[in-house]
């Protein structure tokens, strides 16, 4: 069954990831992780917590959640907040800092096709991926049998010592905090991909980029290799979220409010609880992770 929307039902093509919201027990250690792990400084404070990017571009909300639980392992969730750099040098400097402050929350890497990949765990137990597009020409593309292109990605060998003498340099250390990143993706964890696929493609208007023999699904806007992931490698069979620490809601940006409003309309027809405040839009997917979409 093909479950893609249909062309005047798309997400736009200029679609961003915005910044993404934790819940955090221990502010003190987290805020310390962001900041000289992964060189990202404070770019607004309050009683709502602190945000951090760089420059004034804000990628992770930390927000205080005391008295709340880590979640289990199989709950669903978030699989990993993406760190998007601009070239190898950039990411290199960011992995140097991460593997040195904490070795052990260094969990793997991997040549992916379509990028490049180091994974991390931070204090609470949050997936990090910091990555490198490859050039767009570069991406292989196919068709598959119901017509919908899919992107060829794969988890080929990436020795970090190997990747860190090639492209780390003592300008690219010097100068990480000027470095620009981003948000390029979020993979959550889910109970079954076949009820993300119909609510992330056939309802919010995300194009399948790819699959992983049923067991994860990439989905994106305007032909990214994907803007989110969705799996089941801890979660298969999950049922709706408990109030956790960890994910609190994952922020999309589009170019135009009435783009919104399209969404809006397209929840309400698929019976999608959400609240539409005029300037933004906010709901849960079926395992109650929260969304938010707002015009740049």
């Amino acid at each position: 069954m093909n479950l893609q929307a249909s062309s005047q039902d798309l997400l736009s093509a200029d679609l961003t990831m915005g910044t993404v919201m934790l819940k955090v027990g221990d502010m003190g250690k987290m805020v310390a992780y962001y900041q000289q792990a992964l060189g990202l400084d404070p770019v607004a404070e309050g009683l709502g917590g602190v945000y951090l990017g760089r420059g004034t571009t804000p990628l992770v909300h930390l927000a205080p959640a005391a008295g709340l639980q880590l979640p289990s392992r199989g709950e669903a969730g978030l699989f990993h907040t993406a760190f998007l750099f601009g070239d190898r040098s950039a990411l290199a400097a960011t992995v140097a800092t991460a593997a040195q402050y904490e070795p052990r929350a260094f969990v793997g890497s991997a040549d992916h096709l379509v990028s490049e990949a180091f994974y991390f765990t931070d204090p609470e137990g949050n997936g990090i991926e910091l990555y490198f597009d490859k050039p767009r020409e570069a991406w292989e593309w196919t068709t598959t049998a119901d017509g919908r292109r899919e992107v060829h990605m794969d988890s080929l060998a990436l020795p970090p010592q190997v990747f860190l003498q090639q492209n780390l340099t003592e300008e690219s250390l010097a100068k990480q905090r000027q470095e620009g990143a981003a948000i390029g993706h979020v993979h959550l964890q889910v109970g079954d991909t076949q009820t993300a696929e119909q609510f992330y493609v056939n309802t919010l208007g995300f194009e399948r980029t790819a699959g992983w023999h049923g067991q994860a699904i990439f989905v994106s806007a305007g032909g990214y290799h994907h803007h989110m992931a969705m799996n089941v490698w801890n979660s298969r069979g999950a049922g709706p979220r408990k109030d956790t620490l960890g994910l609190g809601e994952v922020l999309i940006h589009v170019p135009h409010q009435d783009e919104v409003g399209a969404l809006a309309e397209r929840l309400a027809f698929a019976g999608v609880a959400h609240h539409h405040t005029g300037a933004e839009l906010r709901f849960e997917d079926p395992w109650r992770n929260r969304l938010r979409v707002a015009a740049a």
